[in-house]
């Protein structure tokens, strides 16, 4: 990947998202979207009651060309979708549950569903059960394809404008991703998958009638909505299939830790917990831990030494590698 070459691509959507939202009007993000679907469509600035006006859309439609002109591979697009949008959450401050998954940690999960796959040679499903702005599901698929493996993907959110950021990066990099705008805790019209994942966001759910449905649903409160969003992430994922999810690290240690206890014990088995680099995050309250869970069947059984692993930092690449290591011997001996 060329640095000059990202610079370049970077500068010239950046103009381009700048002109539309003077001209529009409108906030970062949704000139972000109009931008990308104009790229989709043609490269054509799409004008509505003669808006824009003519000497931008010939000003933007410029930037589009020389933007084509660099013939961007689908991982540069996504790198510079994910710099574009990471400026665009410092222009406009979003809520902690909407940020974007770092590339650290995509690349991460990335690694696990290559060592964890079960048939390398059959098409792999993939379900983002809250998918956002989509970097976490794009950022693995892309990777998963450039490592040779056919990907099925498909994300479910239930904010507007985050489907629509995830919809649009999609369909910039020329990538078949089914995405669901709709509560993930709701049915959904998914079929069975061979991996869940998620960057799940931390609260609670406030349809309490609907968390009772779940085994980790409380009875007394309203329920943690990490908790149920795993459960319900697994219901759609096969025998022997798996679950990645990024939640809190106190995970077992809050007052519903119980709950999600049964849970584990009854329809999964708990296979790994890795803990993430405390650089990554302000402050202790708000660390996180990549939780490792298998769905009973055939092929699946409880690890007999659950994989236990704290991540001391992401910026050595030989202490990267150390734990790559150690994941795959624990993976020949337990799995």
């Amino acid at each position: 990947m060329n640095p000059e070459k990202i610079e370049t691509a970077f500068s010239l959507m950046n103009q381009a998202i700048e002109q539309l939202q003077q001209k529009l009007d409108t906030s970062f993000f949704d000139a972000y979207i109009e931008n990308a679907e104009n790229l989709v469509d043609g490269a054509k600035v799409r004008v509505i009651d003669q808006t824009p006006d003519q000497e931008t859309v010939a000003k933007v439609e410029e930037l589009y060309q020389e933007l084509l002109a660099l013939n961007l591979e689908k991982e540069e697009w996504r790198k510079i979708t994910q710099l574009l949008l990471l400026k665009g959450s410092k222009q406009e401050t979003l809520q902690p549950n909407h940020q974007l998954t770092p590339d650290s940690l995509g690349f991460l999960f990335v690694f696990l569903i290559e060592q964890l796959v079960l048939d390398k040679k059959e098409p792999i499903r993939i379900l983002d059960i809250t998918v956002g702005m989509g970097n976490l599901l794009l950022t693995v698929v892309n990777n998963l394809k450039l490592a040779g493996f056919t990907i099925d993907a498909s994300g479910v959110d239930i904010d507007d404008t985050l489907l629509a950021i995830a919809a649009s990066d999609s369909a910039l990099m020329e990538e078949n991703v089914q995405l669901f705008h709709q509560d993930s805790l709701q049915d959904l019209l998914v079929d069975p998958v061979d991996f869940a994942i998620g960057d799940l966001p931390i609260g609670y759910y406030p349809n309490d009638e609907k968390a009772r449905q779940f085994v980790t649903g409380s009875e007394k409160e309203h329920t943690y909505a990490h908790h149920l969003l795993m459960e319900q992430a697994m219901a759609y994922v096969k025998e022997n299939g798996f679950g990645l999810f990024l939640l809190p690290s106190n995970f077992m240690e809050t007052e519903q830790g119980p709950l999600l206890q049964q849970w584990l014990g009854k329809e999964v088995f708990l296979q790994g917990i890795i803990q993430l680099p405390d650089e990554l995050f302000k402050s202790e309250h708000s660390r996180k831990s990549i939780l490792i869970v298998q769905k009973t069947g055939d092929k699946a059984q409880q690890a007999e030494k659950v994989l236990l692993v704290k991540l001391p930092t992401l910026k050595d690449p030989s202490k990267v590698t150390e734990f790559f290591g150690k994941f795959e011997g624990w993976k020949s001996s337990n799995l």
